[in-house]
């Protein structure tokens, strides 16, 4: 896998043996870089660089008014998706990974949520929140794409009244670690991003074509590969 012109051997922590390499390092959750027994937490790209002891600039590429532009488009795109997906696959698992479709679904829309939700309360951001289970009654596409385009426009909202004028190389604290608030935005957008083109391509193997597709223009300048799929 290649990111920003760097590359990454994957291991699968499902493979055989992947788990106990992952356990060697000491490390107990995913993404990480390891090199010579020691690793990083691989959530920010400028901390595997420095890891790795590269000479690489690993700032955003995207300004922070481009990416609130971006992610307008792929929140538009990934209310509609959702609306499509049909009730009866909701329950069924991700390739590799023991996450239903509808827990994937609500996680795209949560992740600008904790996002908004920590800057609004003053708070770093943490994992539990990022990862909350869907509320027991939303239940169908339908109440997922409802969250989904509340969270949309509380998102252009937000940008419209407070985001555009925040400072963007200011601190910002997350489960991780410390990071810019510039590298957090531009985190949260991929994140979502790369979720919405795996909604699509699942729409696919329902025989859904998305009524509005993502192409690879929408991963332009963001730290994303072509592949919608981890091997």
């Amino acid at each position: 896998m290649t990111v920003r012109g760097i590359a990454f051997e994957s291991v699968n922590v499902l493979d055989d043996g992947g788990l106990e390499k992952l356990r060697a390092f000491g490390a107990r959750s995913i993404p990480v870089v390891a090199r010579g027994g020691k690793f990083v937490f691989a959530q920010v790209i400028k901390d595997v660089v420095e890891f790795l002891e590269l000479n690489e600039d690993t700032g955003p590429a995207l300004s922070p008014a481009q990416l609130a532009e971006r992610y307008e488009r792929v929140l538009t795109a990934a209310v509609a998706s959702v609306r499509q997906m049909p009730d009866s696959a909701l329950g069924k698992e991700l390739p590799n990974r023991p996450r239903s479709w509808l827990v994937l679904m609500h996680h795209m829309f949560q992740i600008p949520t904790e996002f908004m939700d920590s800057l609004t309360e003053g708070r770093p951001l943490t994992y539990e929140n990022l990862v909350v289970a869907p509320p027991a009654d939303m239940t169908t596409s339908a109440a997922i794409a409802d969250f989904g385009d509340a969270l949309h426009q509380r998102f252009s909202t937000w940008w419209r009244e407070s985001g555009s004028g925040l400072d963007y190389d200011a601190p910002y604290e997350a489960y991780f670690g410390m990071t810019s608030l510039h590298e957090m935005f531009e985190r949260t957008v991929w994140h979502s991003t790369q979720h919405v083109r795996q909604v699509q391509s699942l729409l696919g193997q329902e025989g859904v074509a998305p009524s509005d597709p993502l192409g690879l223009e929408v991963i332009e300048g963001l730290p994303l590969t072509e592949k919608v799929w981890d091997d």
